[in-house]
């Protein structure tokens, strides 16, 4: 094989990796997880990586932004909508040193992390969608 001719995914990759995983979601999280926006990077700015205390710009794959389900309140004031972040080639990075699972199984992994912090879910809510956590 020619490794020379290969190019690795792109963000539209991604983002459609992780649109895959929303769309195998059970129905009573899949219609609710279509209300959080998706944004895919290269990386996390340096202003999130410094607010959140990580060095390493590798060391973050995916974000959660806004209030969880079970602590919005009708008197909250929205700053735009819900989002999930994911961090392309962090992402990359840690599927290449893994090794032994598929890009869209850890892109999913990465974004049920993600929209379980939306949804307030625990980790044994996690694992009825996510096998990883098993």
């Amino acid at each position: 094989m020619d490794n020379a001719s290969l190019t690795a995914p792109d963000l539209a990759d991604i983002e459609a990796l992780a649109l895959a995983a929303r769309d195998g979601l059970p129905p009573d999280f899949r219609r609710p997880a279509m209300d959080v926006a998706l944004r895919v990077e290269d990386f996390a700015s340096d202003a999130l990586l410094d607010a959140m205390e990580i060095e390493d710009p590798f060391g973050l794959t995916g974000l959660y932004e806004g209030i969880p389900l079970i602590e919005k309140s009708s008197f909250d004031q929205p700053h735009g909508p819900d989002t999930i972040w994911l961090f392309r080639r962090p992402i990359l990075d840690e599927w290449a040193e893994r090794g032994d699972i598929t890009l869209g199984n850890l892109i999913s992994h990465v974004y049920v992390h993600e929209l379980a912090h939306h949804f307030g879910w625990s980790d044994g809510d996690i694992a009825t969608i996510d096998r990883w956590w098993e």
